[in-house]
């Protein structure tokens, strides 16, 4: 009110909405996701006032954050079964046209035993003649295997990571490209997003989402605590609590 700024004014500041700001000047907590963004939203929305932001972070925990509270917001990473699962799924790849082609190759050779039966049992030189059909077909049925065998080349790997994030309701997310780099994306996310670069970091309010990397799924149990991982084309690893974005 001395700053004569009105609530669209700070939410365009902020990027919090509108609704979340009444809460935080309400002490109404219990209408934000969780504690952690509590926090996060207090010192925002300090910062933009010019207030100091630890002063309000310290008294919302003395009067309203709970010691089960802060035990329990540990640093997420991907449970065993998680990993499991997707050993599980490395070590299932498809097969791809291998089982056709061998197929082929296999009816070719019976094709050819049977051509070399018949022209083996002629009279009047027809044996020969069989025997040229045969090694003729033997010289084709080992270009035909040479050409099969032949290993195709692997794509290049991707120089860029593209997160897209699809919540199931509403979620707090957190965006940038590393530490001390500029923030991205810094509110609540309704509908789904994709972020891209050579690196992204990504903190979640929750784990109630679906998120891809390059197209791949990432394996997330769903559950109300926060999460943090950084992304890179090829690699990916999980974040403590300290060293996620906006946190």
């Amino acid at each position: 009110m001395r700053q004569r700024l009105d609530i669209a004014d700070v939410e365009a500041r902020t990027k919090i909405r509108a609704k979340y700001l009444r809460a935080l000047e309400n002490e109404e907590f219990g209408m934000l996701p969780g504690p952690t963004f509590v926090k996060t939203f207090l010192r925002t929305y300090a910062e933009a006032l010019g207030v100091d932001p630890q002063t309000l972070v310290e008294e919302y925990r003395a009067r309203h954050e709970s010691r089960d509270d802060v035990e329990h917001l540990q640093p997420l990473s991907p449970t065993a079964a998680a990993r499991d699962r997707r050993r599980g799924t490395g070590s299932r790849r498809p097969r791809g046209p291998w089982m056709a082609i061998a197929g082929a190759v296999l009816a070719i050779l019976v094709v050819l035993a049977v051509i070399g039966l018949v022209g083996g049992g002629d009279d009047d030189g027809g044996g020969g003649d069989g025997k040229n059909a045969t090694g003729e077909g033997t010289t084709e049925t080992t270009e035909t295997q040479a050409r099969t065998e032949t290993t195709p080349e692997k794509p290049a790997p991707p120089k860029r990571v593209a997160v897209r994030i699809a919540p199931a309701n509403e979620v707090y997310v957190c965006i940038d490209s590393g530490a001390g780099t500029e923030i991205t994306f810094n509110g609540i996310l309704d509908a789904p997003r994709t972020f891209r670069g050579r690196r992204v970091r990504v903190n979640l309010g929750k784990t109630d989402v679906e998120v891809r990397v390059n197209g791949r799924p990432v394996a997330i149990e769903p559950g109300p605590e926060a999460v943090g991982f950084a992304f890179t084309p090829g690699k990916q690893r999980s974040l403590p609590l300290g060293k996620r974005p906006c946190a």
